[in-house]
């Protein structure tokens, strides 16, 4: 089945971008809500300001198969984060914000330079509280010929605030599902109320957008694909996760079940975390996904 990502109306984005600034005075665009006016140089848990850093961009190989396709998914890496995950996989970027400072007009620029590379998508990693510049980049992009299948590669902690301005602009949903247990979500990513707020936040983007849709190559088009990483005894939650995946989203969910955690950063602390997950784990929770039905797995 194919269909055609949305073709976004600039004056949409422009509107959207300027409704988005408001927040910034209160800011409310992720799942944290601080309150906090940006606006005046205030920082919040993400500790952002106005302007988004970034630490890479480029052709990424290494997304799910109807990312990547043959030519890569164009990955935008924003420095900084809204979780404080203990065990981080790419900690220098997102907690030790090793990135520059980029302004509207050159984030634009670097969606059109992907673009002309050849990427299937633009794919924003860790977005949720750089929202901001991205729409304001966007609404410099699009008329210049932008028109790629926008992807929103969150960590799941995205407030409906944020979502409802996104509506309509984003293409492809990519949230992780970390977590099935709110103690667990506050004591190893010091996050509070994580499966409430992920579970709402995944429902609304699949209310947008859908089950994914790929076109005639296998690209992804449009839709959600939602990420899953096992982490050691079990304390993700996978059961709990995918039983609301199948429940309450789509047993036609695409879904990545992902093996490659690994102890860094400060897993070391947590004895419990402090290994990488066994082969027998990983094959639990595929199969439990599969006898509750959700089969469609990177």
């Amino acid at each position: 089945m194919t269909e055609n990502p949305v073709m976004l109306d600039p004056h949409l984005v422009k509107e959207r971008a300027e409704e988005a600034q408001e927040h910034l005075t209160h800011c409310d665009l992720c799942g944290w809500e601080c309150g906090i006016n940006r606006l005046e140089g205030k920082l919040g848990v993400c500790k952002t300001g106005e302007l988004a850093y970034i630490s890479s961009f480029g052709p990424h190989h290494g997304e799910e198969n109807p990312l990547r396709g043959w030519r890569g998914s164009g990955t935008i890496f924003f420095a900084g984060c809204n979780l404080r995950c203990q065990y981080c996989q790419n900690y220098e970027i997102s907690q030790l914000y090793q990135g520059y400072a980029v302004t509207a007009t050159q984030l634009a620029e670097i969606m059109l330079h992907l673009q002309a590379m050849g990427c299937h998508n633009i794919n924003f990693v860790s977005p949720s509280h750089v929202i901001v510049p991205i729409l304001q980049a966007l609404a410099i992009a699009r008329p210049k010929g932008l028109h790629l299948p926008l992807v929103y590669n969150t960590g799941g902690y995205d407030s409906l605030s944020a979502l409802k301005l996104l509506d309509g602009i984003i293409d492809i949903y990519m949230p992780d599902m970390k977590y099935g247990n709110a103690n667990l979500a506050r004591k190893y990513s010091r996050i509070p109320n994580y499966p409430q707020i992920n579970q709402q936040a995944v429902k609304e983007m699949h209310r947008q957008v859908g089950d994914l849709i790929l076109d005639e190559n296998g690209i992804a088009q449009r839709g959600l694909l939602i990420r899953h990483l096992v982490l050691p005894n079990h304390i993700a939650g996978s059961e709990q996760i995918l039983k609301f995946i199948a429940e309450e989203i789509s047993p036609n969910t695409y879904l990545n079940i992902m093996d490659q955690y690994r102890p860094l950063y400060l897993a070391h602390q947590y004895p419990e975390l402090n290994r990488r997950i066994t082969l027998r784990e990983y094959q639990d929770v595929i199969e439990l996904a599969r006898s509750l039905g959700l089969n469609r797995l990177d």
